[in-house]
């Protein structure tokens, strides 16, 4: 009988993926989402339509706050692996809704550690943010051992729910891996995210705005990232915290003319400040997930945007 992972957030932009990708390496895959509304529930629905077909996929719809339904689950379907990836996401609406992240991010985190606990899970993945760095990346990019200075509500969350699983990971002797996710972006991209906003703006001939000089993100391919996952489930270490990142930031200037490329139009683009919270450069150094994880990314910035605008073509949204 095959392992059986809950996936948490399994409806959303990475966890639709990794579904995808843990049902086809052959594990039965529960997945728990409360298909909230910040953004169309609709896309998280339909995220849901080619994984309710497959033998060994089972859906609940389900709040990670509940704990008494979120533990009614784990003794129906006895999950030996976790994969947590729901959470409030997103820097800047996190000063408007603090309280909310608080809630999700740390007291939801609480409540499946504890659970895992109680059903005696064996392992969990926990997606994290490379945000928890804050404003200064070194020359060789983030590293794990660089000291976290979070500058969002929604970073200090995250990094607080890394400090429980390291707490929950100690007392239940629970295998984790925090994995620390670098600016992901590909098929079924959140309608809130940056790179989903100027595809859109661009294809329209709207104006898109940039913020802030010279800055930089390390955008990261989902496929990359779901192979980090898969790899990661693979390797159960006591307690790890591994960055995943495509480890060669490009400038926002640059991402938008490779979508100009790929979409044939030109971009409208005016200038702003970078809001609170938003850092001016992310940059994953991954010599830790090549060697614990045998990992590296595979997918060009180019390659990843050609693919991207060609879904959102088939998809119809374009």
């Amino acid at each position: 009988m095959s392992e059986t992972v809950l996936v948490t957030g399994g409806a959303g932009f990475i966890g639709s993926h990794a579904a995808e990708r843990l049902l086809a390496d052959g594990y039965r895959v529960v997945v728990v989402d409360n298909l909230n509304d910040y953004y169309n529930p609709k896309l998280k629905r339909r995220n849901l339509t080619s994984l309710r077909k497959q033998p060994g996929f089972v859906f609940y719809k389900a709040d990670i706050l509940q704990k008494r339904r979120l533990r009614n689950i784990f003794k129906k379907e006895r999950p030996t692996k976790i994969v947590h990836l729901a959470s409030e996401v997103g820097v800047r609406p996190s000063f408007e809704r603090s309280a909310e992240y608080i809630q999700v991010n740390i007291i939801g985190t609480h409540h499946v550690l504890q659970l895992a606990g109680e059903a005696k899970v064996r392992q969990l993945i926990f997606a994290s943010s490379s945000s928890i760095y804050g404003e200064r990346a070194g020359k060789k990019g983030f590293a794990e051992t660089d000291i976290s200075a979070p500058i969002s509500p929604y970073a200090a969350t995250k990094r607080g729910a890394e400090l429980l699983c390291r707490v929950y990971a100690r007392e239940y002797k629970l295998k984790t891996t925090v994995l620390r996710f670098f600016t992901v972006y590909g098929p079924r991209n959140r309608p809130d995210m940056a790179i989903h906003k100027f595809i859109k703006a661009i294809n329209k001939g709207e104006q898109i705005q940039l913020f802030g000089r010279g800055t930089k993100r390390d955008f990261t391919y989902v496929a990359d990232i779901v192979e980090g996952i898969a790899r990661a489930l693979e390797r159960p270490y006591p307690l790890e915290i591994i960055n995943l990142g495509n480890s060669s930031p490009i400038s926002i200037v640059k991402l938008v003319r490779v979508i100009e490329k790929h979409i044939g139009k030109k971009a409208k683009i005016r200038r702003g400040k970078l809001p609170p919270g938003d850092v001016p450069r992310t940059f994953a150094n991954i010599n830790k997930a090549k060697k614990l994880l045998g990992w590296q990314p595979e997918t060009s910035i180019d390659t990843g945007m050609r693919q991207l605008i060609d879904w959102y073509k088939i998809s119809g949204e374009l």
